[in-house]
């Protein structure tokens, strides 16, 4: 349940077949329904809460890396790949959001534009819209909308800042790490902690020089880590050229195939469950601390009263989380 949620809160009359029209492949639907979660509309949560006996069948596959490493021209490739096999693919991006209008920057749409007529993509970009972890809060919500309208994949690629790389292993069953060549991306990476987190790896840009060398780093650096049941694949790739893309999608695939044989895509599941009831509680309660401190409270009144801003801090947040019973009274 997100911000706003109301006990029994329902769609309005013009929303009403929005569920059984996205469970039957309507693309304007699942776009709609999307555009309600970005919104953060009651109506998209829900909705989600009625189509959740009919999730759970997609492979979800997030992409992140560093800004430049050629993500979304590799996700493009993917894209192809996955049709060529038959699959039906569904990409979520999060962009960078403008500061003006809160929505995506760079248009993913547009990079993926070969893509437009083909019935079996469907391909949103989302603003990140100052998430803390770069991705759009709304992002659980439309994987969700995506799953329960058929897809048989859903990629889910990161602006790749701040806490993304880390916030994206919640979310996916699979995650594939990008990094270029000769930019210290791998360097970075082991010293952030971040190469743990990866099911397959990507040297992209393979073309150039140092793919190699690059390679060789993040071997070393797997090798010296905890073994693991699942040995994650190190491969070079070149997105531009669409060289390497299939060996990539092998990779997903038999990630997928390990996780089903040995119980891990069960207990990935679990774990994304319980950390989506947090994250949706976190909201809520962030939510709730908004109004109380910008609302006609208490601790508003005496927020906007101070002069010289020397109250407590610690003090007006036990005051905000003791208010939380009352929630929605000064709505």
């Amino acid at each position: 349940m997100g911000p706003g949620y109301t006990a029994g809160v329902s769609y309005d009359e013009s929303e009403m077949n929005l569920a059984g029209d996205l469970l039957a492949g309507d693309v304007r639907a699942l776009a709609r329904a999307i555009s309600l979660a970005e919104d953060r509309d009651p109506q998209a949560t829900a909705l989600v809460a009625e189509l959740q006996a009919h999730t759970g069948r997609a492979h979800l596959v997030g992409v992140t890396g560093s800004p430049g490493g050629g993500k979304s021209t590799l996700v493009d490739a993917l894209v192809r790949v996955i049709r060529e096999r038959g699959r039906t693919v569904g990409v979520i991006a999060v962009d960078p959001s403008s500061p003006f209008t809160g929505g995506a920057v760079l248009g993913d749409r547009v990079r993926m534009s070969r893509h437009t007529l083909d019935k079996g993509v469907f391909i949103r970009s989302m603003g990140a819209r100052g998430h803390l972890g770069g991705l759009a809060a709304a992002t659980r919500e439309a994987i969700h909308l995506l799953d329960a309208s058929g897809r048989d994949v859903i990629v889910v690629e990161t602006v790749g800042v701040g806490q993304s790389e880390l916030e994206i292993s919640s979310l996916c069953d699979t995650v594939v790490l990008v990094l270029m060549p000769e930019s210290g991306d791998a360097v970075q990476s082991i010293k952030a902690g971040i190469l743990e987190i990866a099911d397959v790896y990507v040297v992209n840009k393979a073309d150039l020089s140092g793919a190699e060398k690059a390679r060789r780093l993040i071997q070393d650096a797997v090798a010296m880590a905890p073994k693991k049941p699942w040995q994650p694949p190190i491969l070079l790739a070149s997105a531009v050229k669409e060289e390497g893309i299939g060996p990539v999608w092998e990779a997903i695939e038999s990630h997928r195939a390990f996780l089903r044989q040995s119980g891990g895509l069960e207990e990935r599941r679990r774990e994304r469950l319980k950390q989506e009831v947090i994250a949706l509680v976190a909201e809520s309660a962030r939510e709730d601390a908004r109004r109380a401190v910008e609302g006609d409270t208490p601790v508003g009144r005496l927020l906007r009263d101070n002069r010289n801003g020397r109250l407590n801090p610690y003090s007006l947040a036990a005051d905000v989380r003791a208010m939380r019973p009352a929630r929605g009274a000064e709505n």
